[in-house]
């Protein structure tokens, strides 16, 4: 089931962000999801709108969307990762939106991938300034 997040939700998201960081972005020094943590906990996590995937009490999914329809965040748990969770959450935002947008990184091949299987399109690549990571931003419109 999706339900909008909660506030006791934040500190299992944050466990999700943290662990699904550190796990596809391999690449990038750990100490730059350690160093962001509390910035996304308070500034992102408030100003988005953050949509979560529930069975029973386990939180097995979220996606946030920040102003401008920008996809901020959309992790799984690992251990429930390829059983379709991810495209629901995207499948509902696309109903919710005519436009969405979101970047990642170039190494982050699996989630390219993915992106793409839901009609995201490349339209730019660029390095993130903090990371110094090739990035692309990738943008889906309702047709």
């Amino acid at each position: 089931m999706i339900r909008k997040m909660q506030s006791d939700d934040i500190d299992e998201i944050m466990q999700i962000w943290r662990n699904g960081n550190l796990t596809s972005h391999h690449f990038i020094n750990r100490k730059y999801w350690f160093d962001n943590y509390e910035k996304v906990r308070e500034e992102y996590l408030t100003k988005a709108d953050t949509w979560i995937y529930i069975e029973g009490d386990t939180i097995k999914g979220f996606v946030s969307v920040l102003e401008n329809n920008y996809i901020g965040a959309l992790f799984v748990e690992r251990q429930f990762q390829r059983d379709g969770i991810g495209t629901i959450l995207v499948k509902h935002c696309k109903n919710l939106y005519d436009k969405l947008s979101l970047k990642v990184y170039k190494k982050n091949e699996g989630a390219i991938s993915f992106y793409e299987a839901m009609g995201f399109e490349n339209i730019l690549g660029q390095v993130d300034k903090n990371t110094n990571e090739l990035e692309y931003i990738m943008e889906w419109n309702k047709k």
